[in-house]
């Protein structure tokens, strides 16, 4: 049978159909360009899954199929013989597929996507490039070996399998991949050319008519890939690297990140047993989260505990824990994680190898490009581009932000081993004090962008890379783990002033941001550092910093009122009003938590007496709008709607001052609710919306999330049922890293009488069980008032109260 037979059969019984070329091509898949070629016989080597989508879009008859397919197969044969008559054969085994050896789970989705790349390039007609990428120990090879060996069969010419050894120290050179390329066409050595040109020339004719899967495993970089790319119709060429390979124009990328926490578990229950894992499940968590969702170290891990019988997985885990033996106990055999890294450290250049080194010294999990400067000591030009090529050589990942960077929690413990064999103690001493003296310097920088007393609006003193209030907010809020460490360590060394500073300079930024727990610890630490240098004032300060985390954001009324005590006293030592208003300000706000309202409204008229004697406005009007929220709360609506509107002039006026808008949105909230409580929620909402409006501004996203609360309440008050819900479940969602927050037990209390009004009651008694778990949070009497009501409706006895810790 001729060479042109199968096209010619494709044009008959396409004619007999009556159809285009673009008919069929949109009836089968099949690009219209490729049944060009097929009808013409530029295209002699139909795929098997090819002539099956041609045959079904034809309707052909099951003979008329049998005809079809042997004059498709004819071609193949046709095409090998009369291209290289003498030299090409069959594939034979010497570059056959490996077995699978190894347990892959957690990748499915990468397996659908390479499934999908090879029906693109057999419907397509075209090469297909696919690169699998990932750090060291992720099951790159794994992958690519298992979808090899499911997707070979849809591959007419079937599938080579090709080691190109990129983590040797000599890996496979061009040529003598080649060579093995040749032998697996069936070629004797005695018909391969002598000049590699030539060689290389041949590989690629013999390739060019052929459909197979190319499977190249284990390269070094692009150039070694690159000459083995050859344009040939339907093959996909199928590639795994430590490295990015980013130098290749490449379709496909999947990059492999470490296992989720259940798919950690389930490998290493395959590799140990999965009756062990059932009996320890805690523990075998406690081991996934330790080897860092990293397959390689889960089937070590696994392999330790199959080998130990008598092992609980509690001691493997306790093993673990250490970091300084971490690496060292994941070793079995001679599958150890430490080699598999030391691979690829040894292919660093210098300046990558010593950027990952100090990496080890960075406080927290993430590093921006400007920190990696600090750290390592380079330039920031030089700083980036070692990064970069970490992150191409995947030993750090970039982050979901730009210029930023994140180091595996292995990664980071054999980068610390590494900085201990190959750097001396001082060099490592003088960097730690640099990066922890240069995160404190700059948090401080960027806090005071939000300090309201700060005379003038220009730029602050300080190192960059924060320049104003925008990008102070994105550095404190990304740096966050990082200065928070810096100032624990600062803290324990004894830099007092350092502490003091950064603590003094957090105020006003804390208002809206960050929790109570966080606020608690910087506080804490800036009143033990006033009282080391002496400093009443500072000590008066820090401790009303630190009774309005307690109080306001962490529900410890109690605690509150012993550091408000040292703060009046301390205040009134050094004779500071200012100091001593803010003490009755925030002793308010213990009162309120306690349930004491009068007394909160007494202890608050006093603090606006001292800031208007004192000549502090801003304190005079936040005190004030704070005093109008407790007059609504004691029914005093007429004096409460006098001072909001007061203090809302008054910030208004004051808008064009940087930050005063943000206190605006504070006083606006306050005064909306009064509205509401009055039933004027017409008036109430827009007041919301612009007060929603200036915390978005500055990114305050608890203060969305008090807005939000505040509009869910009024609509709720209205019977506005659907829109109460949207605002509160919204509020709640805004909330959900602000642990210590009360307004979580009311929004969910609000969301379960929601639910009973539209007669679910299932849903209802599910907030409240959420809330009644909530109140255990925060410890007030408003809290425990709140547990007993809905212990009461959920049917919940005094004991079961106690356990759960609301009684």
């Amino acid at each position: 049978m001729g060479t042109r037979a199968f096209g010619e059969f494709l044009r008959l019984y396409r004619l007999r159909s009556s159809m285009t070329q673009e008919e069929l091509a949109e009836r089968t898949g099949i690009s219209v360009r490729a049944i060009s070629y097929m009808e013409r016989g530029r295209v002699r080597t139909p795929q098997r899954r090819t002539v099956e989508l041609l045959s079904e879009g034809l309707g052909l008859t099951h003979d008329e199929h049998r005809e079809f397919a042997d004059a498709g197969r004819a071609g193949r044969r046709t095409s090998a013989d009369t291209d290289n008559p003498d030299l090409a054969g069959p594939l034979t085994s010497s570059c056959a597929l490996p077995p699978e050896l190894t347990e892959l789970t957690g990748r499915d989705a990468d397996l659908e996507a390479l499934e999908r790349y090879a029906l693109e390039s057999v419907a397509s007609c075209r090469l297909q490039l696919a690169v699998v990428h990932g750090l060291p120990g992720s099951g790159k090879t794994a992958l690519v070996v298992k979808a090899a060996h499911r997707l070979k069969e849809s591959f007419a010419d079937g599938c080579l399998y090709l080691d190109l050894r990129g983590t040797d120290r000599v890996p496979l050179t061009t040529d003598r991949a080649v060579r093995q390329l040749l032998h697996a066409f069936g070629l004797d050595e005695r018909v391969v050319p002598n000049d590699p040109d030539n060689r290389l020339s041949l590989y690629r004719s013999l390739l060019r008519d052929r459909t197979v899967l190319l499977v190249l495993d284990n390269a070094a970089d692009e150039a070694q890939v690159r000459p083995l790319l050859a344009t040939s119709n339907g093959t996909l060429v199928l590639v795994s690297s430590r490295n990015t390979l980013t130098g290749l124009d490449v379709r496909h990328r999947i990059g492999l990140d470490r296992l989720t926490p259940d798919d950690a578990v389930e490998l290493l229950g395959l590799v140990a047993g999965q009756y062990r894992v059932a009996a320890e499940p805690e523990e075998a968590r406690r081991v996934a989260a330790l080897c860092g969702g990293i397959p390689l170290a889960l089937i070590i891990a696994g392999n330790r505990l199959a080998s130990r019988t008598q092992w609980p997985i509690s001691y493997l885990a306790d093993r673990l824990e250490d970091e300084r033996r971490r690496l060292s106990v994941l070793t079995a055999g001679d599958l150890q994680v430490r080699t598999a890294f030391e691979i690829s450290y040894h292919h660093l250049d210098p300046d990558a190898a010593s950027m990952f080194r100090r990496l080890a010294l960075v406080p927290g999990s993430e590093v921006s490009i400007e920190l990696a400067a600090v750290v390592s000591g380079q330039p920031e030009e030089t700083a980036e581009l070692s990064l970069e090529k970490l992150a191409d050589a995947s030993l750090l990942t970039a982050s979901g932000t730009c210029g930023r960077y994140t180091c595996h929690d292995l990664l980071r413990v054999f980068a610390r081993e590494r900085l201990e064999r190959e750097e001396n103690v001082e060099a490592t001493q003088d960097a730690l004090v640099r990066t922890r003296h240069w995160l404190l310097d700059v948090a401080t920088k960027a806090a005071l962008y939000f300090d309201h007393d700060r005379t003038g609006v220009g730029a602050v003193d300080g190192p960059d890379p924060v320049y104003d209030r925008q990008s102070a907010t994105g550095w404190l809020e990304a740096e966050r783990s990082s200065w928070r460490c810096s100032l624990r360590t600062a803290a324990a060394q004894g830099e007092h002033r350092r502490v003091l500073d950064l603590a003094a300079a957090m105020h006003w930024y804390s208002d809206l941001r960050g929790d109570g727990e966080l606020w608690c610890e910087v506080f804490g630490a800036g009143a033990t550092a006033a009282r080391a240098l002496g400093d009443r004032r500072a000590e008066a300060e820090q401790s009303n910093f630190l009774c309005w985390a307690l109080s306001v954001l962490c529900g410890k009324p109690y605690e509150a009122l012993e550091v408000h005590d040292r703060a009046v006293a301390a205040a009134t030592e050094v004779g500071d009003l200012v100091l001593e208003a803010w003490a009755y300000y925030y002793r308010s706000a213990i009162d309120s938590r306690l349930t004491l309202p009068a007394d909160a409204v007494r202890h608050n008229r006093r603090a606006v007496a001292l800031f208007e004697q004192a000549d502090y406005p801003t304190g005079q009007y936040l005190s004030m709008s704070w005093l109008g929220k407790q007059l609504h709360m004691t029914g005093e609506f007429d004096e409460a709607v006098t001072l909001h509107r007061r203090c809302v002039a008054h910030y208004r006026d004051q808008a064009s001052t940087p930050g005063n808008d943000e206190l605006l949105s504070m006083v606006l909230t306050r005064y909306a609710e009064t509205l509401a409580a009055l039933g004027d929620l017409s008036a109430a909402l827009p007041v919301l919306d612009e007060a929603e409006a200036l915390f978005r501004k500055h990114g305050a996203v608890v203060g969305v999330a008090r807005v939000q609360h505040r509009r869910g309440q009024a609509l709720l008050h209205s019977r506005r049922l659907a829109e109460a819900t949207d605002q509160l479940l919204s509020a709640f969602r805004l909330l959900a890293d602000n642990r210590w927050s009360d307004d979580r037990v009311r929004i969910l209390e609000q969301l379960s009488e929601i639910y009973e009004q539209r007669d679910e009651p299932g849903l209802a008694r599910e907030y409240r069980i959420q809330a009644l778990t909530e109140c255990t949070r925060y410890e007030t009497p408003a809290n425990r008032e709140t547990a007993r009501k809905l212990a009461g409706l959920l049917g919940v006895g005094e004991a079961e109260q106690q356990v759960a810790g609301t009684g």
